[in-house]
């Protein structure tokens, strides 16, 4: 049955892809590894059989893969970019004192030898010929022997020895928290090629972009250790560690030193696993079948915290399935590894060692991540927003139905971490690449909370069912497609019919601001002329709330005229007016509402407060 099912799941996988416009197209690697752990020693050993299909219509000359590893060395890009850049990662420095003066020092600058990080190839074969290689820092270079016609496959095989390098950034040994071996980004991966070109981004700090496929992959390591990790394991039985069917007991002889786990991924675009001798391992059974793996430290403290995650876990897959659509695969691994808390498929490698709350919300974050960066996988490296953003949005959302007392807006402190931002005069665009912001701090506002917001105000500007209705098209639409900035905008102006290229330009092109005011209010006694200003740059439709004195309440709607578009009444127990649109080159808008002068309590824009206006204290007017 195992199998079958996985058979199954390939026709289905693809079948999605395959069912895009003819348009489109994406590669295929396909992965077979075979890998020995050296674990007293902290090395290994594999060969790698890949088999690429080009779908493309380009002839491919070359081709380019990621040595990941090759980064934890001194005076890699990764190590040069610690030492310029003005707010480093607090987990890859450490503090000295150079002249009395307290100082930042790269932890990669330090590496030892027998710490670093390496992957080292040979014998690198293009359908049994040999190809030239050329590795300069984290990328390989390889001019193939024949060129790859389109629509036309090449099998290309290699020997890698690998160095599990101390762990600085989400790879490595021995963590923070004694988890042996945290082992991402730990393999030769082919480099994604699409329509814009080859995205051969070398390794500095941020994320990642990747080819679909299928991975077979078997790992022999010392038969102490329990893995997790991505895929299926193909021989439970024999594994043991948590892993074996209902009633069976298995027992490794004593001269067996070694025990070969056999995973199988399939349509997922990276594999990443972890392994300690002291892995706790339970399974509960998620959404639609899933298993659900929890692999932590067997020691006290933490087992009384993780003991008490999958319940909650059980219900954020569910909320999230809800949300934007199904978990496509039949297992997810939350397991105790890494520096923080990084998404791989089918897994997450996370701290676990904090208060459940903590453990709970990054759990929560994480698998968010499997719908957004390992089912849509949009380039993390050129638009990190749309998948930190993303998952921040709908990890929000979830930590929220968790709670007894729900906040009105669970968006809230996005809102003030991407006004300080503003008020820093450090933000730069969302279109810049992740690797060339100033400082780390801007480009994780801009990734994980403008992102968010991205969608928070979205429900501002068309409506919150219209970006619930969104949400689950893209998902459904793009799915295994690799989809852009573009696509989101398009499938929220399919389901709302709104113009929106103007919010995806300002919001994630520039750093417009959104900032308008209430100018005055006047009455003659028997009406109020209220004006209205935009002095930021970037426009939206306006909402605003009347409150009378008699208790009362009346709203008025100002749609936003390049829009072509009126928002449905999100309040429709209060009454509505929707008032004439508001043109981008008019700085300027009045309304008059007839009422005497004594009727009007308080007027307000945007009661909501899902639009992030930068200056809110001329957003509220208030008869004293």
């Amino acid at each position: 049955m195992r199998k079958i099912l996985l058979l199954t799941f390939f026709s289905l996988g693809f079948g999605a892809v395959q069912a895009q416009s003819s348009g489109y197209w994406q590669q295929q690697a396909d992965y077979k590894m075979d890998v020995a752990v050296d674990a007293k020693n902290f090395q290994f050993k594999g060969t790698q059989q890949l088999i690429y299909t080009n779908n493309s219509s380009d002839t491919l000359k070359k081709v380019y893969y990621h040595l990941f590893l090759n980064a934890f060395q001194p005076g890699s890009e990764m190590d040069a970019r610690l030492h310029s850049i003005k707010d480093p990662d607090g987990r890859m420095v450490k503090k000295i004192k150079v002249d009395g003066k307290e100082s930042k020092q790269s932890r990669i600058e330090t590496l030892k030898p027998n710490e670093i990080g390496f992957l080292k190839i040979a014998n690198f074969k293009q359908d049994g010929a040999t190809a030239k290689t050329n590795i300069v820092g984290t990328i390989m270079e390889v001019t193939l022997e024949k060129p790859i016609l389109p629509n036309s496959k090449s099998t290309f095989t290699l020997n890698f020895d690998g160095q599990i390098p101390v762990q600085i950034r989400r790879t490595g040994r021995n963590s923070t928290e004694a988890i042996e071996l945290s082992m991402s980004q730990w393999y030769p991966k082919l480099a994604e090629f699409d329509f814009e070109g080859w995205h051969a981004d070398p390794y500095i700090a941020r994320e990642f972009h990747g080819v679909w496929g299928n991975f077979d992959v078997k790992i022999t390591i010392d038969k102490e250790y329990t893995i997790g990790g991505t895929g299926y394991l193909q021989n439970p039985n024999e594994i043991g560690h948590g892993y074996q069917d209902t009633g069976v007991t298995v027992s490794h002889p004593k001269k067996m030193k070694t025990l070969t786990w056999h995973f199988i991924a399939p349509n997922v675009h990276d594999f990443a696993w972890a392994a300690d001798k002291n892995y706790a391992h339970d399974i509960v059974k998620g959404p639609h079948d899933v298993d659900l793996h929890f692999l932590y430290k067997n020691d006290p403290k933490t087992a009384e915290k993780w003991k008490k995650l999958p319940a909650y876990m059980v219900k954020v897959m569910d909320f999230f399935n809800q949300k934007v659509g199904l978990y496509p695969y039949k297992q997810y691994s939350f397991i105790q590894g890494g520096d923080g808390g990084m998404e791989y498929a089918m897994c997450t490698l996370m701290l676990g060692s904090g208060t459940l709350e903590g453990i709970l919300g990054t759990a929560t974050h994480e698998l968010g991540h499997s719908w957004f960066q390992h089912v849509l996988a949009s380039n993390e490296s050129k638009h990190p927003w749309m998948d930190e953003g993303f998952t921040t949005y709908v990890e929000d959302m979830a930590m929220n139905e968790l709670v007894v007392e729900k906040a009105a807006n669970p968006f809230e402190g996005n809102y003030r971490a991407y006004y300080n931002l503003v008020n820093s005069g450090k933000e730069q665009p969302q279109s810049t690449h992740g690797d060339r912001y100033n400082e780390n701090r801007p480009y994780s506002t801009a990734s994980y909370v403008k992102g968010s917001i991205f969608l928070s105000q979205l429900e501002y500007v068309i409506g919150k069912e219209n970006v619930n209705a969104t949400l689950k098209r893209y998902y459904n639409d793009f799915k295994f497609k690799h989809p852009t900035p573009n696509d989101i905008k398009r499938t929220a102006e399919r389901v709302s019919g709104a113009e929106l290229d103007w919010y995806l330009t300002d919001w994630t092109q520039t750093t417009n601001t959104i900032d308008y005011g209430i100018k005055s209010v006047d009455t003659d006694g028997k009406s109020f002329n209220i004006k209205l200003e935009r002095i930021g740059l970037m426009p939206m439709p306006i909402d605003i709330l009347v409150e009378y004195a008699d208790g009362t309440s009346e709203s008025f709607y100002i749609p936003l005229r390049m829009m072509h578009f009126v928002k449905e009444n999100q309040s429709p127990q209060i009454k509505r007016t929707v008032l004439g649109d508001w043109a981008w080159a008019m700085s300027n808008y009045e309304f008059r509402i007839a009422k005497d002068k004594n009727s009007i309590k308080k007027i307000t824009i945007d009661p909501s407060g899902l639009m992030a206006d930068v200056k809110q204290a001329d957003n509220v007017y208030e008869v004293k």
